[in-house]
């Protein structure tokens, strides 16, 4: 396993989940969401409109993974000294699902951009998750799927 030499930034974070205030906040004060379980209503219907009022895990996780990933794209480009388009993009989709009892969940990748040879863009999208440490932590534990639009 690889040990962190150097200690670039740390998040802290203090997540509640009570019925009263679930929510997620960073010790120096720039996050401070109202958050929902995706698990958390009886009924489809109520696991529903929770996801709709707050941001879920699953969300948080999406953002996060795809702010760090979308700036590995970047690493690997300026690597190989190509130009990303202006409007790169990418959409990332974390479902949160079971099988029998167990809980899992998956990733859709969807890498936007516009203009750039495929095999490029491709070759960059696949360096990238090599790069980023959100696809280093999930590789081979969930099911990542990625399609490239250009």
């Amino acid at each position: 396993m690889s040990r962190i030499e150097k200690v670039l930034f740390t998040g802290k974070t203090h997540t509640a989940a009570t019925p009263r205030d679930a929510a997620s906040r960073s010790a120096h004060g720039r996050l401070d969401i109202k958050t929902s379980a995706s698990g958390s209503g009886t009924s489809q219907e109520q696991v529903f409109a929770a996801a709709l009022a707050h941001p879920t895990a699953e969300q948080l996780f999406a953002g996060a993974w795809s702010a760090c990933y979308i700036s590995a794209i970047g690493v690997a480009a300026q690597q190989k000294k190509i130009e990303l388009p202006p409007d790169l993009a990418v959409d990332l989709e974390i479902d949160l699902g079971q099988t029998g009892s167990a809980y899992f969940i998956e990733a859709r990748f969807n890498v936007i951009v516009p203009g750039m040879d495929r095999a490029v863009a491709e070759g960059l999208v696949h360096e990238a998750h090599e790069i980023c440490p959100y696809s280093k932590a999930i590789k081979g534990n969930i099911d990542v799927g990625v399609n490239v639009t250009v």
